[in-house]
């Protein structure tokens, strides 16, 4: 008799299909090399993701500061010197956007999500190749412009004569070594000139190689007038001068702005209402504008007075609202903007010149309609 078959099956089982030793086979599988590869990828984003910087700019609202009060010395924010000044109430709340730059992924990510920030191409905000720090001083530049303007306009409304003067000459222009800065302007090409804007106006239709009269005076010294030969000038086709004119108020006392990490123009308007409120005695228009209410507002001011648009309106509507103010002053041209970002609570009143922001604070002040955005 034999032997039952799975006796005899056994042995040749092993010697059909011996094994290896354990541990011989070191070949990754494709589930192995999936997950080392989807790691790696991981872990370069990681870096990536806090390491580079993106191409944006993060935009939120800024810090406030109100005009008639005092900055972080604790000096007045508007300061008069050699002239009586007058007791104000309530706020006249300039506004300002705050810009982030240099951030990497995740952080741009973060501050979108939160939903107070705003991403824009940084090229909107610095030019090719230009640092931080150039873009601080022209910010910083804009604002003692603005600061200039705001003083100018000021007074101009509040009856103070306005003198047209040499503000910057082009070094070998036709104008260097005849104007000095501070010259006052009397005439040009025969044209009275009564404001800046008349000197550009005055060459209006000259020619390079034209020759023009000019009537101006230096300090303390007389009217003199002097013959100049235009030049030309790639960017214009009329007679090219060389020079920069400014408004610049007569006034026998000194009116200074003090106000530190703030740049940009957009500040005029409030500078110049600030200003009128402390130099206007009480009864008089123009006197207390805030009324001891809480208002904010924005606008490039010009020297005669008109209120130009801004950026970042639908932001400084939150953060003067945040800050308290119940009214806010916008220009005409950033109606449909702010109007579109406002919040609950505030008023938003349209303006377009100086004259415009005095009659709207003046309908809110004696509990009138206010013309709405």
């Amino acid at each position: 008799m034999t032997k039952p078959d799975e006796e005899t099956a056994t042995p040749r089982s092993r010697s059909a299909t011996p094994r290896e030793p354990a541990g011989t086979d070191r070949r990754m599988t494709r589930r192995g090399w999936t997950l080392l590869v989807s790691g790696v990828l991981f872990l370069v984003f990681v870096v990536a993701g806090f390491l580079v910087q993106v191409p944006y700019v993060a935009i939120s609202p800024g810090p406030t500061y109100d005009t008639l009060g005092r900055d972080a010395a604790g000096n007045p924010v508007i300061q008069v010197n050699g002239q009586q000044t007058y007791r104000t109430s309530g706020e006249l709340r300039m506004t300002t956007v705050s810009l982030n730059d240099g951030i990497n992924l995740f952080t741009a990510l973060g501050l979108w999500a939160s939903g107070r920030y705003a991403l824009a191409p940084r090229e909107e905000y610095y030019k090719p190749g230009e640092s931080n720090e150039q873009v601080k001083q022209e910010n910083i530049q804009q604002l003692q412009d603005s600061q200039s303007a705001a003083q100018v306009a000021a007074l101009r409304h509040l009856g103070y004569p306005v003198q047209v003067v040499a503000k910057e000459i082009v070094s070998g222009s036709p104008a260097d070594h005849v104007l000095a800065p501070g010259d006052r302007l009397v005439t040009v090409n025969g044209k009275q000139v009564k404001e800046a804007t008349d000197v550009a106006g005055a060459l209006t239709g000259t020619k390079p190689g034209q020759s023009v009269q000019i009537t101006f005076r230096s300090a303390g010294g007389p009217e003199q007038t002097v013959p100049v030969t235009l030049a030309h000038r790639d960017d214009r086709t009329q007679g090219f001068l060389g020079l920069t004119a400014a408004d610049r108020a007569q006034a026998p006392f000194n009116v200074a702005i003090s106000l530190q990490d703030v740049g940009g123009p957009s500040a005029g308007l409030m500078f110049t209402l600030a200003i009128i409120d402390r130099l206007t005695p009480p009864g008089k228009q123009g006197s207390d504008l805030a009324a001891g209410r809480h208002i904010a507002g924005t606008g490039e001011i010009g020297e005669t007075g008109q209120v130009g648009p801004i950026g970042g309106i639908s932001f400084k509507v939150v953060g003067a609202r945040e800050a308290g103010a119940t009214d806010f002053l916008v220009p005409a041209h950033n109606c449909a903007e702010a109007a579109a970002a406002a919040p609950d609570g505030l008023n938003l009143i349209k303006v377009s010149t100086l004259d415009d922001a005095l009659a709207q604070l003046g309908n809110l002040k004696a509990g009138r309609p206010t013309a709405h955005c």
